[in-house]
């Protein structure tokens, strides 16, 4: 029987952390609550979530 070959490929690990972050950012955008209205005064009362929700987003990204 042969033996296999027991370290992990480096590209193999890529792609998982890729997955990892692609749920974590999908998970992220289905969290977005939809505005009540459809003036702008309906957007900028969920301004403060929208600006945290950026910061996370590239802070993962860049992770």
């Amino acid at each position: 029987m042969a033996e296999r070959n027991k370290t992990m490929n480096k590209g193999r690990v890529e792609s998982f952390n890729d997955a990892i972050v692609a749920i974590i950012l999908t998970i992220m955008v289905l969290e977005i609550k939809v505005p009540g209205g459809y003036q702008w005064s309906d957007l900028l009362d969920n301004l403060s979530a929208f600006i945290a929700y950026t910061i996370s987003f590239f802070f993962i990204l860049v992770a």
